[in-house]
């Protein structure tokens, strides 16, 4: 995941982390987003994935307990 405007961009693209879930959350199917963005493919949707859960699992190791 590359770096654009300090949020993490799929690879090669300008397309955000965080546009691919967004869509993905709207409703959007996998097959929509790839056919909208060619230069998408099925690994990097994963990725978006990957990223988004990895992210989480990060926040949930440094919340405070209550």
């Amino acid at each position: 995941m590359a770096c654009g405007y300090g949020k993490p961009c799929v690879r090669g693209t300008r397309l955000s982390v965080g546009d691919v879930l967004g869509a993905l959350a709207s409703g959007r199917s996998e097959a929509e987003l790839l056919q909208d963005f060619p230069q998408l493919t099925h690994q990097d949707v994963l990725a978006c994935l990957a990223f988004a859960a990895e992210r989480e699992r990060r926040l949930m190791t440094t919340c405070p307990t209550a």
